[in-house]
């Protein structure tokens, strides 16, 4: 008698509506970010085997200025629109979402004009005094101009997401910008060899992925058809919007320490190779970003309805998949960590050991599951700004400790400790508060 029993689980746990729901958007989102990912390597890999590590390393410190000076300049609008849109849109109300855009985009186009001239005239300074380094004030004075683009960027694309259009989303987040930009570079390294070439080739971009954000967002929301509301206060829209701000700058200083610090205290050809490793590293949590995508308004939609045992099923469930898709790229970094590093040029071997560390950095992000996504969607944002905050203590300490003398491999260290003390106290407080367990390991079932 033929054995049907794998057949028949299979078919009884995709009965399941939630987990359908699941897999399904997070397979869109999975298969974008794996696109974006491949072409931010083919990106970093024209630079390295043309221009080498210290050309890497420029680039990763001009986009670590632009990032910090981007955020900054959303002020956390994409976040708050992301909420405000999703929200008013399933009411019907699109005079509202029209009147939230259009407040937010008043704000922060100023803003940003000003952090523009900001970096621009300080961009000497910066690189003199702040990673002395004075060569790169010519890369910082060159990325003040994107500052704009990449902001309207993501506000569009948050936007976007409101509507629940997530292929324009992470298209536009993960995947365009690098693409265009490594078609410009490619082009333009048959003319020149100039280090300078991959900023500017990113910049073209971010402008031309910020104009097609635009003309996505305007066709999606049908603004131009609709009259302005008058019924959400300026004040309203910040209350939100400076909240997530905090919590993003937290996010960012934290995962930026080590590579502004390494800037400071190290070459910028270790820069570079760190810059690399971090990428690379960086794809065991790309099930994580896929998954969170659909996961995190399931994760309300549970709490709203006081559905506790919902909210711990669907954690768990998306803990298992974010674990398997993790593990098989997780060997493969840890089992040939000098191979991969090789593709990107020679040099780029030193960084193996820092790839090890950071690849088990992610893996404990893997493993632990949504944690920061089910804080966040339960009420609990507070509690998780404070444990993120702590984190970027612990992580900037231990940079200014390590870097000196171990270099990327303390670098990434730092980053390996920090990310296991955020994940180790969402788990925690998870546990006690909603009493269930979010890690995921096939070792630790008795846990459960």
């Amino acid at each position: 008698m033929k054995n049907n029993r794998p057949i028949n689980y299979l078919t009884g746990k995709l009965a399941d509506a939630h987990l359908k729901e699941l897999l399904k958007g997070s397979s869109i989102a999975f298969a974008f970010r794996i696109t974006g990912m491949l072409t931010g390597y083919m990106f970093t890999l024209l630079i390295s085997r043309n221009l080498g590590a210290g050309a890497v390393g420029i680039f990763a410190l001009s986009l670590t200025v632009l990032t910090v000076f981007s955020v900054v300049g959303r002020l956390g609008f994409d976040t708050a629109l992301l909420r405000f849109v999703a929200e008013y849109s399933s009411q019907d109300r699109w005079d509202l979402v029209k009147e939230v855009y259009l407040k937010a985009i008043k704000l922060v186009v100023p803003l940003t004009i000003l952090l523009s001239g900001l970096l621009f005239f300080s961009s000497t300074f910066i690189a003199n005094y702040v990673f002395h380094k004075e060569y790169l004030g010519t890369s910082f004075m060159l990325v003040s101009f994107a500052i704009l683009p990449m902001v309207l960027i993501f506000i569009n694309s948050e936007s976007l997401r409101g509507l629940k259009k997530i292929k324009e989303y992470v298209f536009l987040q993960n995947v365009s910008v690098f693409l265009f930009a490594t078609i410009i570079l490619a082009v333009a390294l048959l003319f020149t060899k100039d280090e300078h070439v991959p900023v500017i080739a990113y910049i073209v971009s971010l402008f031309f992925v910020s104009v097609l954000s635009l003309t996505h967002w305007l066709r999606s929301a049908r603004l131009n058809e609709i009259t302005r509301g008058n019924g959400v206060k300026l004040k309203t829209i910040l209350n939100v919007s400076l909240p997530l701000l905090l919590s993003s700058s937290l996010f960012l200083i934290m995962q930026w320490t080590d590579t502004i610090m390494l800037g400071v205290f190290r070459a910028e050809a270790e820069v570079g190779v760190y810059s690399v490793a971090l990428k690379v590293a960086g794809l065991t949590s790309v099930a994580l970003f896929a998954i969170n995508s659909i996961a995190a308004p399931k994760f309300a939609e549970f709490y709203g309805r006081g559905d506790m045992e919902g909210l711990g099923k669907i954690a768990r469930q998306s803990t298992k998949l974010i674990f398997w898709t993790s593990f098989p790229i997780l060997l493969i970094f840890l089992l040939f960590p000098t191979f991969i590093l090789g593709i990107f040029g020679g040099e780029f071997k030193t960084g193996a050991y820092a790839l090890i560390i950071l690849t088990f950095g992610q893996f404990v992000n893997a493993i632990s599951g949504s944690v920061g996504y089910i804080l966040q969607m339960t009420g609990k944002q507070r509690v998780f700004q404070g444990i993120i905050l702590l984190a970027t203590v612990i992580n900037i300490i231990l940079n200014v400790i390590l870097i000196p003398h171990y270099g990327i491999n303390g670098a990434a260290l730092a980053s390996f400790v920090s990310i296991g003390a955020w994940n180790l106290l969402s788990v925690i407080f998870i546990k006690v508060h909603f009493k269930f367990f979010t890690v995921y390991f096939p070792l630790l079932k008795a846990l459960r």
